[in-house]
């Protein structure tokens, strides 16, 4: 009588969560065709395919939504039991910077994801404006951060890169020589000083009308039709139109999303935490 193997359990669990084939290989570091080989042994196995298909992923099969929290108990037992019984397993504290916008999406899949592996580690996450966040790195105030640049230096990772551009709400029509009302970040940070550049160069009037320090708070003022931001494409949904050709802006750089820890040695913690990062990145690029 064959077995299931908690590889193929594992493996099972990362497609189901991200949707797809693809998106799950890259959360477990695996190539899209050994993920799939992968699933088919387990169907094998059951005599039942556990994804039904479609043409933008995977959903689950009746089999595979009885299997799915049996397999998610099973593995949680076996890491628990491996972290208990190791004596490898790691501890102490770690502190965490992630950005607000970002920790909105992405912090609750990073923290599940390391915590299920290391969950002797004491967490201390700030999830704030990232503006400080290298600073803090320098005098020690945090381990491992994740912030925005213009140009990454040799230490900072590139997680996630993202053009930027003016957006408008599609119910608000400004025109090119009117005094430009604009929503900028309330605080000196990248973002902000990329779009008084970008408004200088531009050279025409415009007043402040609105200030937020996180990307949300830019967002809803755009949305709500009261002024232009500059925003991360990212963000371009419906309700919302690029107007840098319509209102005369040259194209503005790309933010990058980086990756740094603090310039004493690293340590087991934050590199599993990095670990945990990329994971939860990957997945949305």
């Amino acid at each position: 009588m064959e077995n299931l193997d908690s590889d193929l359990l594992r493996t099972f669990i990362a497609v189901a969560e991200a949707g797809s084939v693809t998106e799950g290989a890259a959360r477990i570091h695996r190539s899209q065709s050994a993920t799939s080989l992968q699933i088919k042994r387990l169907e094998t196995i059951l005599h039942q395919p556990v994804f039904d298909r479609h043409g933008r992923g995977v959903v689950l099969s009746d089999t595979g939504r009885k299997l799915f929290p049996v397999a998610q108990e099973v593995t949680a037992r076996l890491d628990a039991a491996l972290q208990e019984i190791s004596q490898n397993s790691l501890g102490g504290k770690l502190r965490l910077g992630i950005p607000d916008d970002h920790g909105q999406t992405k912090l609750a899949e990073i923290i599940a994801a390391f915590t299920r592996h290391h969950p002797k580690v004491e967490l201390d996450v700030t999830c704030a404006l990232s503006t400080r966040f290298p600073e803090d790195l320098n005098k020690g105030l945090l381990d491992l951060a994740i912030y925005e640049v213009e140009s990454p230096s040799g230490h900072e990772e590139v997680l996630y890169e993202d053009p930027t551009c003016w957006m408008s709400s599609v119910h608000r029509s400004f025109q090119p020589d009117e005094c430009l009302p604009v929503a900028l970040f309330d605080h000196a940070c990248w973002w902000r000083d990329v779009a008084s550049t970008s408004l200088q160069a531009r050279g025409k009037p415009y007043r402040v009308v609105y200030s937020s320090q996180s990307v949300s708070g830019v967002l809803a003022a755009v949305e709500a039709g009261i002024a232009v931001g500059l925003l991360g494409r990212s963000s371009l949904q419906g309700g919302l139109s690029v107007v840098n050709e319509a209102l005369g802006f040259a194209s503005t750089p790309s933010s990058k999303l980086v990756m740094a820890s603090r310039k004493a040695s690293e340590c087991q913690s934050q590199n599993a935490m990095k670990a945990a990062i990329r994971g939860a990145f990957m997945a949305r690029m």
